[in-house]
Protein backbone atom coordinates (compact mmCIF):
# COMPACT_ATOMS: atom_id res chain seq x y z
CA UNK A 1 0.00 0.00 0.00
CA UNK A 2 1.16 3.07 -0.79
CA UNK A 3 2.20 6.24 1.25
CA UNK A 4 -0.46 9.00 0.94
CA UNK A 5 1.13 12.32 -0.02
CA UNK A 6 1.03 14.73 2.43
CA UNK A 7 -1.07 18.02 1.81
CA UNK A 8 1.08 20.90 2.09
CA UNK A 9 0.01 24.69 2.63
CA UNK A 10 -0.37 27.23 0.12
CA UNK A 11 2.29 30.48 1.54
CA UNK A 12 0.56 33.75 0.37
CA UNK A 13 1.84 36.45 -0.83
CA UNK A 14 5.81 35.55 -0.44
CA UNK A 15 8.53 37.55 -2.14
CA UNK A 16 10.71 36.19 -4.12
CA UNK A 17 14.43 37.32 -3.46
CA UNK A 18 17.32 35.64 -5.25
CA UNK A 19 18.27 33.03 -7.95
CA UNK A 20 19.21 29.72 -6.82
CA UNK A 21 20.80 26.21 -8.37
CA UNK A 22 19.00 24.44 -10.98
CA UNK A 23 17.89 27.72 -12.65
CA UNK A 24 15.51 27.76 -9.64
CA UNK A 25 13.87 31.31 -8.02
CA UNK A 26 14.56 31.36 -3.89
CA UNK A 27 12.40 32.87 -0.90
CA UNK A 28 13.04 33.40 2.68
CA UNK A 29 10.00 32.11 5.08
CA UNK A 30 10.27 32.40 8.45
CA UNK A 31 13.83 30.43 8.93
CA UNK A 32 12.41 28.41 6.23
CA UNK A 33 14.11 28.28 2.14
CA UNK A 34 11.47 28.07 -0.28
CA UNK A 35 12.96 27.18 -3.93
CA UNK A 36 10.56 27.80 -7.05
CA UNK A 37 11.14 27.38 -10.88
CA UNK A 38 10.19 30.73 -12.85
CA UNK A 39 10.36 33.05 -10.27
CA UNK A 40 11.91 36.31 -10.55
CA UNK A 41 13.76 38.67 -7.77
CA UNK A 42 11.00 41.04 -6.77
CA UNK A 43 7.85 38.91 -7.44
CA UNK A 44 5.43 38.90 -4.60
CA UNK A 45 3.92 35.22 -4.96
CA UNK A 46 1.73 32.36 -3.78
CA UNK A 47 3.87 29.46 -3.35
CA UNK A 48 2.22 25.72 -3.31
CA UNK A 49 5.08 24.01 -1.07
CA UNK A 50 4.91 20.41 -3.02
CA UNK A 51 8.33 19.06 -1.06
CA UNK A 52 8.95 19.86 2.64
CA UNK A 53 12.67 19.41 4.36
CA UNK A 54 13.89 20.06 8.04
CA UNK A 55 15.21 23.95 6.35
CA UNK A 56 14.15 23.81 3.18
CA UNK A 57 11.21 23.25 1.03
CA UNK A 58 10.57 23.14 -2.95
CA UNK A 59 7.08 24.90 -4.36
CA UNK A 60 5.73 25.86 -7.16
CA UNK A 61 4.12 29.45 -8.01
CA UNK A 62 0.27 29.06 -8.19
CA UNK A 63 -0.79 32.98 -7.99
CA UNK A 64 1.15 36.05 -8.99
CA UNK A 65 0.14 38.69 -6.78
CA UNK A 66 2.93 41.41 -8.37
CA UNK A 67 5.86 40.91 -10.75
CA UNK A 68 9.20 42.07 -10.43
CA UNK A 69 10.02 44.97 -12.46
CA UNK A 70 13.17 43.30 -13.99
CA UNK A 71 10.93 40.57 -15.27
CA UNK A 72 10.40 40.31 -19.24
CA UNK A 73 8.02 38.49 -21.15
CA UNK A 74 9.20 35.35 -22.21
CA UNK A 75 8.52 34.89 -26.53
CA UNK A 76 8.32 30.89 -26.14
CA UNK A 77 4.66 29.63 -26.08
CA UNK A 78 6.32 26.84 -24.18
CA UNK A 79 7.99 28.68 -20.90
CA UNK A 80 7.26 26.97 -17.67
CA UNK A 81 6.46 23.73 -19.63
CA UNK A 82 9.47 22.61 -21.62
CA UNK A 83 12.30 21.63 -19.64
CA UNK A 84 14.95 24.03 -21.12
CA UNK A 85 15.46 27.83 -21.27
CA UNK A 86 14.21 28.56 -17.68
CA UNK A 87 15.35 32.20 -17.37
CA UNK A 88 13.70 33.43 -20.52
CA UNK A 89 11.64 35.93 -17.87
CA UNK A 90 14.86 37.83 -16.49
CA UNK A 91 16.89 40.18 -18.74
CA UNK A 92 19.62 39.21 -20.23
CA UNK A 93 21.91 41.33 -18.27
CA UNK A 94 20.70 40.35 -15.36
CA UNK A 95 20.95 36.70 -16.47
CA UNK A 96 25.04 37.35 -16.89
CA UNK A 97 25.36 38.55 -13.39
CA UNK A 98 23.39 35.79 -11.88
CA UNK A 99 25.99 33.50 -14.03
CA UNK A 100 29.23 35.53 -12.51
CA UNK A 101 28.20 35.23 -9.03
CA UNK A 102 27.25 31.06 -9.88
CA UNK A 103 30.91 31.29 -10.72
CA UNK A 104 31.88 33.38 -7.70
CA UNK A 105 30.07 31.54 -5.11
CA UNK A 106 31.54 27.58 -6.59
CA UNK A 107 34.73 29.29 -6.29
CA UNK A 108 34.95 30.87 -2.94
CA UNK A 109 32.95 28.55 -1.41
CA UNK A 110 33.88 25.09 -2.76
CA UNK A 111 37.89 25.71 -4.07
CA UNK A 112 38.43 28.08 -0.63
CA UNK A 113 41.71 29.51 -2.78
CA UNK A 114 42.63 33.00 -3.10
CA UNK A 115 41.45 34.66 -6.24
CA UNK A 116 41.59 37.77 -8.23
CA UNK A 117 39.11 39.66 -9.16
CA UNK A 118 36.47 37.91 -10.78
CA UNK A 119 34.56 40.07 -14.52
CA UNK A 120 31.48 39.87 -16.03
CA UNK A 121 30.91 37.10 -17.96
CA UNK A 122 31.20 37.02 -21.56
CA UNK A 123 28.02 37.53 -22.88
CA UNK A 124 26.62 35.38 -26.08
CA UNK A 125 26.24 37.92 -29.02
CA UNK A 126 23.03 35.96 -30.59
CA UNK A 127 20.70 35.24 -27.59
CA UNK A 128 18.37 33.78 -29.84
CA UNK A 129 18.40 31.20 -32.31
CA UNK A 130 22.51 30.22 -31.73
CA UNK A 131 22.48 26.63 -31.11
CA UNK A 132 24.31 24.71 -34.06
CA UNK A 133 22.45 21.88 -32.71
CA UNK A 134 18.79 20.36 -31.84
CA UNK A 135 18.14 17.12 -30.97
CA UNK A 136 14.21 16.07 -31.47
CA UNK A 137 12.06 13.05 -29.94
CA UNK A 138 8.89 11.64 -31.81
CA UNK A 139 6.40 9.74 -29.51
CA UNK A 140 2.86 8.42 -29.55
CA UNK A 141 2.40 9.31 -26.00
CA UNK A 142 2.19 13.19 -25.68
CA UNK A 143 2.49 15.63 -23.02
CA UNK A 144 -0.95 17.50 -21.40
CA UNK A 145 -0.39 20.50 -19.83
CA UNK A 146 -1.87 21.31 -16.38
CA UNK A 147 -4.61 23.68 -18.34
CA UNK A 148 -5.05 20.71 -21.10
CA UNK A 149 -6.25 18.44 -18.25
CA UNK A 150 -8.40 20.88 -16.69
CA UNK A 151 -10.59 21.33 -19.89
CA UNK A 152 -12.22 18.34 -20.19
CA UNK A 153 -11.55 17.54 -23.57
CA UNK A 154 -10.74 14.66 -25.24
CA UNK A 155 -7.49 14.25 -26.83
CA UNK A 156 -6.90 11.25 -29.55
CA UNK A 157 -4.38 12.63 -31.36
CA UNK A 158 -1.56 12.22 -28.46
CA UNK A 159 1.36 12.27 -31.30
CA UNK A 160 4.28 14.51 -30.88
CA UNK A 161 7.50 15.96 -31.83
CA UNK A 162 9.68 17.86 -29.69
CA UNK A 163 11.54 17.22 -26.07
CA UNK A 164 11.12 15.04 -23.03
CA UNK A 165 9.63 16.21 -20.35
CA UNK A 166 11.94 16.47 -17.03
CA UNK A 167 10.57 14.08 -14.72
CA UNK A 168 8.46 12.25 -17.25
CA UNK A 169 10.68 10.50 -19.80
CA UNK A 170 8.19 8.92 -21.16
CA UNK A 171 6.37 12.09 -21.94
CA UNK A 172 7.56 14.30 -24.64
CA UNK A 173 6.39 17.66 -25.21
CA UNK A 174 5.19 18.59 -28.54
CA UNK A 175 6.69 21.73 -29.47
CA UNK A 176 4.76 24.44 -32.06
CA UNK A 177 8.34 26.90 -32.31
CA UNK A 178 11.71 26.74 -30.61
CA UNK A 179 13.15 29.60 -30.46
CA UNK A 180 16.91 28.60 -29.76
CA UNK A 181 17.98 27.20 -33.24
CA UNK A 182 17.11 28.92 -36.83
CA UNK A 183 13.07 28.31 -37.85
CA UNK A 184 13.88 25.63 -40.58
CA UNK A 185 14.62 23.37 -37.56
CA UNK A 186 11.02 24.11 -36.86
CA UNK A 187 9.82 23.88 -40.07
CA UNK A 188 12.22 20.04 -40.86
CA UNK A 189 10.42 18.97 -37.16
CA UNK A 190 7.26 19.52 -38.61
CA UNK A 191 7.34 18.29 -41.59
CA UNK A 192 8.28 15.06 -40.55
CA UNK A 193 5.56 14.96 -37.83
CA UNK A 194 2.92 15.40 -40.57
CA UNK A 195 4.74 13.41 -42.82
CA UNK A 196 4.37 10.77 -40.33
CA UNK A 197 0.30 11.27 -39.84
CA UNK A 198 -0.65 11.22 -43.38
CA UNK A 199 0.91 8.68 -44.00
CA UNK A 200 0.60 6.34 -41.00
CA UNK A 201 3.75 5.85 -39.93
CA UNK A 202 4.01 4.80 -35.94
CA UNK A 203 5.49 6.76 -33.64
CA UNK A 204 7.79 5.80 -30.84
CA UNK A 205 6.18 4.27 -28.04
CA UNK A 206 8.33 5.14 -24.95
CA UNK A 207 7.14 2.45 -22.47
CA UNK A 208 6.89 -0.57 -25.01
CA UNK A 209 9.73 0.74 -27.05
CA UNK A 210 8.68 -0.17 -30.68
CA UNK A 211 7.42 2.28 -33.47
CA UNK A 212 8.89 4.01 -36.48
CA UNK A 213 9.58 7.57 -36.32
CA UNK A 214 12.22 8.07 -33.06
CA UNK A 215 14.23 10.82 -33.27
CA UNK A 216 15.80 13.49 -35.38
CA UNK A 217 18.83 16.09 -35.01
CA UNK A 218 19.48 19.03 -37.28
CA UNK A 219 22.88 20.58 -37.16
CA UNK A 220 23.18 24.20 -39.01
CA UNK A 221 26.39 25.95 -39.21
CA UNK A 222 27.17 29.32 -39.32
CA UNK A 223 28.15 28.99 -43.00
CA UNK A 224 24.05 27.84 -43.33
CA UNK A 225 25.16 23.78 -43.99
CA UNK A 226 22.60 21.55 -42.78
CA UNK A 227 23.00 18.12 -41.45
CA UNK A 228 19.72 16.14 -40.29
CA UNK A 229 20.08 12.56 -38.86
CA UNK A 230 16.67 10.95 -38.62
CA UNK A 231 16.54 8.26 -36.70
CA UNK A 232 14.22 5.20 -37.19
CA UNK A 233 12.74 2.45 -33.89
CA UNK A 234 12.00 -0.25 -37.03
CA UNK A 235 13.66 -1.62 -39.84
CA UNK A 236 11.03 -0.62 -42.48
CA UNK A 237 13.50 0.72 -45.55
CA UNK A 238 10.43 1.22 -48.36
CA UNK A 239 8.86 3.28 -45.58
CA UNK A 240 11.90 5.23 -44.76
CA UNK A 241 13.16 5.87 -48.34
CA UNK A 242 9.53 7.35 -49.37
CA UNK A 243 10.28 9.66 -46.25
CA UNK A 244 13.50 10.84 -46.62
CA UNK A 245 12.71 11.24 -50.69
CA UNK A 246 10.19 13.36 -49.30
CA UNK A 247 11.86 15.26 -47.20
CA UNK A 248 14.66 15.95 -49.31
CA UNK A 249 12.68 17.54 -51.97
CA UNK A 250 11.00 19.62 -49.34
CA UNK A 251 14.17 20.86 -48.19
CA UNK A 252 16.51 20.81 -51.09
CA UNK A 253 19.06 22.80 -48.96
CA UNK A 254 19.92 20.27 -46.66
CA UNK A 255 24.07 20.05 -47.33
CA UNK A 256 23.83 15.80 -45.53
CA UNK A 257 21.20 13.67 -45.06
CA UNK A 258 21.26 10.46 -43.03
CA UNK A 259 19.45 8.12 -41.09
CA UNK A 260 19.91 5.41 -38.47
CA UNK A 261 18.37 2.36 -37.61
CA UNK A 262 18.12 1.89 -33.65
CA UNK A 263 15.88 -0.63 -32.28
CA UNK A 264 17.71 -0.57 -29.11
CA UNK A 265 16.08 1.24 -25.76
CA UNK A 266 18.21 3.73 -25.05
CA UNK A 267 18.32 7.14 -27.57
CA UNK A 268 22.20 7.11 -28.30
CA UNK A 269 23.24 6.00 -31.87
CA UNK A 270 27.22 6.61 -30.91
CA UNK A 271 27.68 2.48 -31.24
CA UNK A 272 25.65 2.21 -34.53
CA UNK A 273 26.18 2.72 -38.04
CA UNK A 274 24.96 6.29 -39.33
CA UNK A 275 23.82 5.63 -42.99
CA UNK A 276 24.18 8.59 -45.63
CA UNK A 277 20.99 9.39 -48.21
CA UNK A 278 22.12 12.48 -50.01
CA UNK A 279 24.40 15.24 -49.58
CA UNK A 280 28.00 14.71 -47.84
CA UNK A 281 28.75 12.73 -44.76
CA UNK A 282 29.59 16.16 -42.67
CA UNK A 283 29.44 19.30 -43.05
CA UNK A 284 32.04 22.30 -41.93
CA UNK A 285 32.56 25.11 -39.32
CA UNK A 286 34.68 27.81 -39.91
CA UNK A 287 37.25 29.77 -37.61
CA UNK A 288 39.77 32.09 -38.62
CA UNK A 289 39.96 30.70 -41.46
CA UNK A 290 40.69 26.94 -39.98
CA UNK A 291 37.42 24.23 -41.19
CA UNK A 292 36.37 22.11 -38.80
CA UNK A 293 34.44 19.32 -40.59
CA UNK A 294 31.33 18.00 -38.53
CA UNK A 295 29.97 14.39 -38.93
CA UNK A 296 27.50 12.99 -37.65
CA UNK A 297 28.87 11.95 -34.02
CA UNK A 298 31.13 14.43 -33.71
CA UNK A 299 31.33 16.82 -30.53
CA UNK A 300 31.22 20.64 -31.44
CA UNK A 301 30.53 23.51 -29.28
CA UNK A 302 26.44 24.21 -29.20
CA UNK A 303 26.95 28.02 -29.73
CA UNK A 304 29.31 28.61 -33.01
CA UNK A 305 29.74 31.94 -32.33
CA UNK A 306 30.50 31.83 -28.38
CA UNK A 307 32.55 29.19 -28.93
CA UNK A 308 34.91 30.84 -31.17
CA UNK A 309 35.04 33.84 -28.51
CA UNK A 310 35.49 31.11 -25.47
CA UNK A 311 38.36 29.90 -27.66
CA UNK A 312 40.07 33.13 -27.85
CA UNK A 313 39.81 33.55 -23.86
CA UNK A 314 41.77 29.90 -23.44
CA UNK A 315 44.17 31.53 -26.30
CA UNK A 316 45.05 34.54 -24.68
CA UNK A 317 45.20 32.98 -21.14
CA UNK A 318 47.60 30.65 -22.39
CA UNK A 319 49.95 33.70 -23.55
CA UNK A 320 51.86 30.99 -26.28
CA UNK A 321 54.77 32.59 -27.99
CA UNK A 322 55.65 29.93 -30.59
CA UNK A 323 58.09 27.68 -28.70
CA UNK A 324 55.66 25.73 -26.28
CA UNK A 325 54.73 21.99 -26.19
CA UNK A 326 50.94 21.86 -25.32
CA UNK A 327 48.68 19.09 -24.13
CA UNK A 328 45.05 19.68 -25.03
CA UNK A 329 43.06 17.07 -22.25
CA UNK A 330 39.81 16.48 -22.90
CA UNK A 331 40.25 17.84 -26.89
CA UNK A 332 37.19 16.00 -28.40
CA UNK A 333 37.56 17.17 -32.25
CA UNK A 334 40.41 19.02 -31.47
CA UNK A 335 38.82 22.46 -32.01
CA UNK A 336 40.84 24.07 -29.41
CA UNK A 337 43.88 22.13 -29.84
CA UNK A 338 44.26 22.88 -33.71
CA UNK A 339 43.17 26.67 -33.05
CA UNK A 340 46.01 27.06 -30.58
CA UNK A 341 48.71 24.90 -33.14
CA UNK A 342 49.83 28.35 -34.80
CA UNK A 343 51.25 29.34 -31.89
CA UNK A 344 53.00 26.73 -29.87
CA UNK A 345 55.74 24.28 -31.48
CA UNK A 346 53.50 21.58 -30.90
CA UNK A 347 49.78 20.19 -29.45
CA UNK A 348 49.28 16.86 -28.08
CA UNK A 349 45.61 16.05 -27.89
CA UNK A 350 44.19 13.14 -25.68
CA UNK A 351 40.46 12.40 -25.98
CA UNK A 352 38.25 8.89 -24.69
CA UNK A 353 36.15 8.74 -27.45
CA UNK A 354 37.90 7.23 -30.86
CA UNK A 355 35.57 8.73 -33.97
CA UNK A 356 36.30 12.12 -32.40
CA UNK A 357 40.10 11.72 -32.25
CA UNK A 358 39.61 10.51 -36.27
CA UNK A 359 37.86 13.84 -36.37
CA UNK A 360 40.27 15.80 -34.68
CA UNK A 361 43.33 13.97 -37.18
CA UNK A 362 40.93 15.45 -40.04
CA UNK A 363 40.58 19.06 -38.91
CA UNK A 364 44.39 18.88 -38.94
CA UNK A 365 44.75 17.35 -41.82
CA UNK A 366 42.03 19.32 -44.21
CA UNK A 367 44.16 22.53 -42.31
CA UNK A 368 47.19 21.61 -43.03
CA UNK A 369 48.24 21.66 -39.92
CA UNK A 370 50.87 19.44 -38.82
CA UNK A 371 52.17 20.03 -35.26
CA UNK A 372 49.19 18.35 -33.72
CA UNK A 373 49.44 14.60 -32.36
CA UNK A 374 45.73 13.14 -30.69
CA UNK A 375 45.64 9.90 -28.47
CA UNK A 376 42.37 7.84 -27.72
CA UNK A 377 41.55 6.39 -24.50
CA UNK A 378 40.60 7.16 -21.08
CA UNK A 379 42.33 10.38 -19.75
CA UNK A 380 43.60 8.34 -16.57
CA UNK A 381 44.87 5.54 -18.58
CA UNK A 382 46.89 7.79 -21.43
CA UNK A 383 47.91 10.41 -19.49
CA UNK A 384 50.51 8.82 -17.07
CA UNK A 385 54.40 9.32 -15.70
CA UNK A 386 55.31 7.27 -18.69
CA UNK A 387 53.88 8.97 -21.51
CA UNK A 388 55.00 12.07 -20.56
CA UNK A 389 58.68 10.96 -20.41
CA UNK A 390 57.86 9.75 -23.83
CA UNK A 391 56.43 12.89 -25.05
CA UNK A 392 57.85 15.86 -23.19
CA UNK A 393 57.35 18.00 -20.40
CA UNK A 394 54.12 20.32 -20.99
CA UNK A 395 55.09 24.16 -21.00
CA UNK A 396 50.91 24.37 -21.13
CA UNK A 397 48.25 22.13 -19.86
CA UNK A 398 44.44 22.94 -21.42
CA UNK A 399 41.85 20.98 -19.64
CA UNK A 400 38.21 20.94 -20.55
CA UNK A 401 36.75 17.75 -19.15
CA UNK A 402 33.49 16.84 -18.77
CA UNK A 403 30.37 18.37 -15.92
CA UNK A 404 32.40 15.64 -13.79
CA UNK A 405 35.87 17.21 -13.67
CA UNK A 406 39.15 15.76 -14.14
CA UNK A 407 39.72 12.41 -12.28
CA UNK A 408 42.47 12.85 -8.66
CA UNK A 409 44.95 10.53 -10.89
CA UNK A 410 44.62 12.47 -14.11
CA UNK A 411 45.18 15.62 -11.55
CA UNK A 412 47.86 13.73 -9.95
CA UNK A 413 49.69 12.87 -13.10
CA UNK A 414 49.60 16.82 -13.91
CA UNK A 415 50.46 17.58 -10.11
CA UNK A 416 53.60 15.71 -11.18
CA UNK A 417 54.19 17.08 -14.59
CA UNK A 418 54.14 20.53 -13.51
CA UNK A 419 53.51 22.51 -16.19
CA UNK A 420 54.29 26.44 -15.71
CA UNK A 421 50.63 27.19 -16.55
CA UNK A 422 47.12 25.36 -16.97
CA UNK A 423 44.43 26.43 -18.35
CA UNK A 424 41.07 25.00 -16.87
CA UNK A 425 37.92 25.28 -19.00
CA UNK A 426 34.87 24.12 -17.23
CA UNK A 427 30.93 23.94 -18.24
CA UNK A 428 30.41 23.14 -14.42
CA UNK A 429 31.79 25.57 -11.64
CA UNK A 430 31.30 23.15 -8.66
CA UNK A 431 33.28 20.10 -9.91
CA UNK A 432 35.89 23.20 -11.45
CA UNK A 433 36.10 24.85 -8.13
CA UNK A 434 36.68 21.12 -6.32
CA UNK A 435 39.80 20.43 -8.80
CA UNK A 436 41.42 23.65 -8.12
CA UNK A 437 41.19 22.85 -4.96
CA UNK A 438 43.08 19.89 -5.46
CA UNK A 439 45.86 21.79 -7.33
CA UNK A 440 46.35 24.82 -4.80
CA UNK A 441 49.32 23.27 -3.51
CA UNK A 442 51.21 23.36 -6.52
CA UNK A 443 49.40 26.40 -8.46
CA UNK A 444 47.64 29.51 -7.98
CA UNK A 445 44.70 30.97 -9.62
CA UNK A 446 45.49 34.10 -11.96
CA UNK A 447 43.15 34.96 -13.79
CA UNK A 448 39.39 33.86 -14.60
CA UNK A 449 36.46 34.35 -16.99
CA UNK A 450 33.16 33.45 -17.22
CA UNK A 451 31.62 32.44 -20.81
CA UNK A 452 28.03 32.50 -21.52
CA UNK A 453 27.28 29.49 -23.84
CA UNK A 454 23.69 29.50 -23.15
CA UNK A 455 21.33 32.27 -22.90
CA UNK A 456 18.18 31.89 -21.05
CA UNK A 457 19.42 29.28 -19.07
CA UNK A 458 21.45 28.73 -15.62
CA UNK A 459 24.31 27.25 -17.32
CA UNK A 460 28.05 29.45 -17.73
CA UNK A 461 31.53 27.79 -18.79
CA UNK A 462 34.42 29.33 -17.00
CA UNK A 463 37.86 29.77 -17.79
CA UNK A 464 40.57 29.59 -15.29
CA UNK A 465 44.32 30.40 -15.68
CA UNK A 466 46.47 28.53 -13.18
CA UNK A 467 50.39 29.68 -12.75
CA UNK A 468 53.19 27.39 -11.26
CA UNK A 469 53.36 28.50 -7.63
CA UNK A 470 57.66 29.29 -7.05
CA UNK A 471 59.49 26.40 -5.43
CA UNK A 472 60.09 28.16 -2.32
CA UNK A 473 56.42 28.65 -1.62
CA UNK A 474 55.88 24.97 -2.35
CA UNK A 475 57.83 24.06 0.34
CA UNK A 476 56.40 26.18 2.81
CA UNK A 477 52.98 24.76 2.26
Amino acid sequence: MSRKKKDHPVLEDVEICDVAAEGNALARVDDMVVFVPFGAPGDRVDIKIEKKKKSYAQGRIVAMRQPSEIRVTPPCEHFTVCGGCRWQHLPYDFQLKCKRQQVVDALERIAKVALPEIPAALGSSDIWEYRNKMEYTFSNRCWLTFEQLESGEEFTDRNAAGFHIPGAFDKVLDIGRCHLQDDISNRMRRFVKDYGKANGLPFYDLKAQSGFLRTMMVRITSAREIMVVLVVGEDRPDDLSALLKAFGEAFPEVTSLMYVVNTKVNDTFNDLPVHLFAGKEYIEEEMEGLRFRIGPKSFYQTNSRQAYELYKVVREFARLKGDELVYDLYTGTGTIANFVSARARKVIGVEYVPEAIEDAKINSEVNGIDNTVFYAGDMKDILTDSFIAEHGRPDVIIADPPRAGMHTDVIDTIMRAEPPIIIYVSCNPATQARDLALLDSKYAVEAVQPVDMFPHTQHVENVVRLVKRPQEANEEL
